[in-house]
């Protein structure tokens, strides 16, 4: 245990540490992406290829955790309703509140479930060393146009939704747990208030994404994994973790099963089933502010 050394040196430490157990993986990651680019697309070799570097990866992440549970003082209360598999496919949605949300997946699915994919901004291409591990990791990045921008050239809309189709079909014949934030974005009480989100700890959900992923994917999908995590010191920065003042954190996952009629219908061009989508949606994430202000109702969780 390493609590009793100052927050702001355990903080460099731990950062220094994920540093170097990060370059270190990395290594093995880029020969992994050597042989992916030595063979033909879509091949035996090639899946292969991505499933080891998927494996390199998720090494990374248990060595993380690893770090910091030898590190901090957790108190740490994981609910899994599911079965897991290594080898299954899987769909994520989960609440977002901050980037600590990613060492929470981390710490709550490695070595159970494959290691998880979320979608990138195209910003994020140029972040050294990682970029090169994303790429073939087959992290699909993704590009956000503004309202004005496609005003000005109307073949940008879809282009991002195209995206997502594009990097869900790579992962047809790959183990693969793909992580959505509905939300779109970090939460944050003026963000709430901007959008008047009618839930009380949550923003509105962004659906399309989401649903070219289920269509993409198909009936092959072993289930939806509905993620709610919640802080009991609220909400902390990255800083913050390192130095060992995230203490208390619930998470609760819950394995649903996809509506049939989900896989079948075009969210882009059907107005009905895009209607439809939208309102199961908006039941789930219903019951999952639901399901935090229990938690949060529960003694000891604050």
């Amino acid at each position: 245990m390493l609590a009793f050394l100052p927050a702001p040196l355990l903080g460099l430490l731990i950062l220094v540490l994920f540093i170097f157990n990060t370059l270190f993986w990395a290594i093995w990651v880029y020969l992994a992406v050597i042989l992916k680019l030595l063979t033909p697309l879509g091949s035996k070799s090639f899946n292969a290829a991505s499933r080891l570097a998927a494996w390199f990866a998720q090494r990374w992440a248990l060595c993380n955790v690893a770090l910091t549970d030898f590190a901090f003082r957790w108190d740490w209360d994981v609910r899994i309703n599911a079965e897991l598999r290594p080898n299954g496919q899987y769909l994520v949605c989960s609440n977002h509140q901050s980037w600590n949300d990613i060492f929470v997946v981390m710490k709550t699915f490695g070595g159970k479930a494959p290691f998880f994919k979320f979608f990138l901004k195209q910003e994020l291409m140029w972040v050294p060393v990682l970029n090169l591990c994303w790429w073939g990791l087959d992290f699909p990045f993704m590009k956000r146009y503004t309202p004005e921008q496609v005003a000005k050239n109307p073949a940008l809309k879809g282009k991002d939704l195209e995206t997502t189709r594009k990097a869900c079909a790579r992962y047809q014949n790959q183990p693969v747990m793909i992580l959505n934030y509905l939300e779109g974005t970090r939460f944050t009480a003026a963000k709430h208030a901007r959008q008047q989100s009618p839930y009380q700890h949550l923003l509105k959900p962004k659906s399309g994404g989401f649903a070219f992923a289920i269509s993409a994917l198909g009936a092959r999908l072993n289930s939806l994994l509905d993620v709610t995590i919640v802080y009991g010191d609220g909400p902390q920065g990255f800083w913050a973790f390192l130095c060992g003042k995230v203490r208390k954190v619930t998470v609760d996952v819950r394995q649903l099963t996809i509506p049939a009629e989900m896989f079948t219908g075009s969210y882009e061009n059907d107005p009905e089933f895009r209607l439809k989508f939208q309102e199961w949606i908006a039941k789930l994430w219903s019951e999952k502010d639901r399901r935090i202000s229990e938690i949060l109702a529960e003694p000891g969780t604050v």
